[in-house]
């Protein structure tokens, strides 16, 4: 493993344990050249998925995207960073496991946003607003209804 700090590719891993949900294993490496410490995550892949853009390109599925595009919905978001890395791993593996390689960019953001919907009410509402591509107010209104429509007890 080489070392994001100075390059060198002489590491030692010094722990290594599960992480909470058992989907990886979490290691911690020391860089013999510089003495940096980082972690890394190493995880079982069942498929090369694909992605294939509303566009029309297809593109190598990145789960690191995928995390990014999830952790800016729930910037500043009270959810636990565990929730995240577990709905994060539910989603690839549905995907890994639908039994095709290739997925559509649309199954994954309605994924997306089921995940969201059950961990936080704001992030689903800024997640919906990119991926439906929201242009005025009543768009979010429209979201907003649907979401306290599908609450429990209303």
């Amino acid at each position: 493993m080489r070392c994001p700090y100075c390059g060198g590719d002489d590491t030692q891993v010094k722990d290594s344990r599960p992480t909470e949900d058992g989907g990886a294993i979490r290691r911690r490496r020391v860089c013999s050249t510089c003495g940096g410490r980082f972690t890394t995550f190493e995880r079982v892949q069942l498929r090369e998925l694909t992605v294939l853009k509303r566009s029309g390109r297809r593109v190598p599925f990145d789960r690191d995207k995928l995390m990014r595009s999830v952790s800016v919905a729930l910037r500043k978001r009270p959810v636990e960073p565990e929730k995240i890395e577990r709905m994060v791993s539910g989603i690839v593996r549905q995907l890994e496991s639908n039994g095709e390689s290739d997925v559509s960019a649309e199954q994954i953001g309605q994924l997306v946003m089921d995940g969201l919907k059950g961990l936080d009410d704001v992030a689903y509402v800024r997640f919906a607003s990119v991926y439906r591509n929201f242009r005025e107010a009543k768009d979010f209104e429209t979201l907003i209804g649907e979401l306290t429509s599908d609450s429990p007890g209303e």
